[in-house]
């Protein structure tokens, strides 16, 4: 690949720089499209606030109801003003950054160690303006993490990495250029790996709807906008083609499950059950189930290439899951994905939750963290037979209002689960 060879080459750091300018750009616009938003929506509240003191004086109801029909007509018109110009200006900025990445490719492969290109590409690069050294913008909290390595295997052992980490998952996505430039390492052994065997995964816990408009989905998609994607579609790119594989899967799915009933039932039915039947088919073409995952592929977040976007349900917040669960069966097939397509480092939410809730007492913590353990240990014992004979790292992730108390209980618990390594002292063995 044009951009692996470069990313290994001395071009690697003009090509950085150049991602910073872009991302610094898009950055600008997305601040100024945060603060229209901002200014609209204060505006509207005053107008909605005053004509609702006024019901039934100055205004009447279906005054204040076609006020309400404005406010969202003007919402709506913005959107759709700043989404074209984010669009827009990513799409510039890919095909620029395309068209520089073959010709300076060209120019290293046919000039004889001539950087005239590079030179050129970094030059351009310093012209752009960064903004002031005075960066005010506070100083990230070290994550809390422990790390472990463990043996798993009957006659052949595979040594593995297994993580603990708190913090929140799209943590491992947002991308914060410094406004002076530089690149983070994590960013740079993104850059390094993207096109290798050594891909990093996330399984980020959603609804059963493919979109971006609330919750961690809404998040997430912020998250990738705030820098262009060079290699990959945008995301919405990615779900409406997701969403075309949905419709013919849940139709197949469908077709099955028809299948199954009538020829458990032999037809007893009759057509009035099976119209029923097709209804609900046809409104469910469009939603996944628990434990279903789709994916998503990126080269400008963080920490992260991949993500598994799994569906899960209101039953994770119940005490009683066992490891049939449907969303811990799709850990276990996300799992056999990352082994037979070179992902080896995934992060999973240990507590299949991203927040903490009130129901999730000490006792709940420690159960379902128990189970989560012993259920990945089984899954990784299975990854012989799935081809993942390579070295791993497993990266248990728990939410950010974790305390340090029940973060190192966990941390006590994943030894006795897992066989850890244990160095050998000895002076003990004199």
């Amino acid at each position: 690949m044009t951009y692996h060879a470069l990313i290994h080459s001395s071009a690697l750091e003009t090509l950085l720089n150049l991602e910073h300018t872009y991302a610094v750009a898009n950055g600008d616009v997305i601040n100024h499209r945060e603060n229209a938003r901002k200014n609209l929506e204060d505006k509207q509240h005053q107008e909605m606030e005053s004509a609702m003191q006024g019901l039934g004086v100055t205004h009447t109801d279906e005054q204040v109801n076609t006020l309400a029909q404005k406010h969202f007509d003007s919402t709506q018109k913005l959107e759709v003003q700043w989404d074209h110009e984010v669009c827009n200006l990513q799409t510039t900025q890919r095909d620029e950054y395309r068209e520089w990445v073959r010709q300076v490719h060209q120019d290293m492969e046919h000039s004889n160690g001539n950087r005239t290109t590079i030179q050129r590409i970094r030059a351009m690069s310093d012209a752009v303006d960064k903004g002031s050294d005075d960066n005010n913008e506070p100083e990230e909290q070290p994550r809390l993490e422990e790390s472990f390595t463990i043996h798993l295997g009957a006659q052949m052992k595979t040594m593995h990495n297994i993580r603990l980490m708190r913090a929140h998952p799209l943590d491992l996505c947002r991308h914060k250029p410094n406004k002076i430039g530089g690149t983070k390492p994590q960013r740079l052994q993104t850059a390094l790996s993207l096109y290798s065997n050594t891909l990093c995964g996330l399984v980020l816990l959603v609804d059963n709807r493919v979109n971006a408009y609330t919750g961690i989905k809404r998040d997430f998609s912020s998250a990738c906008q705030q820098s262009t994607d060079f290699h990959f579609p945008a995301l919405q790119d990615q779900f409406s083609s997701i969403q075309e594989d949905l419709v013919r899967a849940n139709s197949c799915r469908m077709a099955r499950q028809a299948a199954r009933e009538e020829e458990e039932e032999n037809g007893s039915n009759g057509s009035a059950d099976s119209e029923k039947s097709k209804s609900k088919s046809f409104s469910d073409l469009n939603r996944l189930q628990a434990g279903d995952f789709y994916i998503t592929r990126h080269s400008n977040l963080a920490e992260v290439h991949v993500v598994f976007h799994l569906v899960a349900d209101d039953s994770l917040r119940s005490t009683n899951i066992n490891a049939r669960n449907p969303t811990i069966l799709g850990l276990r097939s996300i799992l056999k994905v990352a082994c037979r397509h070179d992902i080896l480092t995934l992060t999973v939410p240990l507590l299949l939750v991203h927040e903490m809730g009130e129901e999730m007492t000490v006792q709940w913590c420690l159960k379902r963290a128990e189970l989560i353990f012993k259920c990945i240990k089984g899954f990784m014992m299975e990854m012989a037979s799935w081809g993942g004979t390579e070295s791993r790292t497993i990266q248990f992730m728990v939410p950010e209002g974790i305390s340090d108390e029940m973060f190192h209980q966990f941390s006590n618990m994943l030894p006795q689960i897992f066989r850890v390594s244990t160095p050998l002292d000895l002076s003990k063995a004199k």
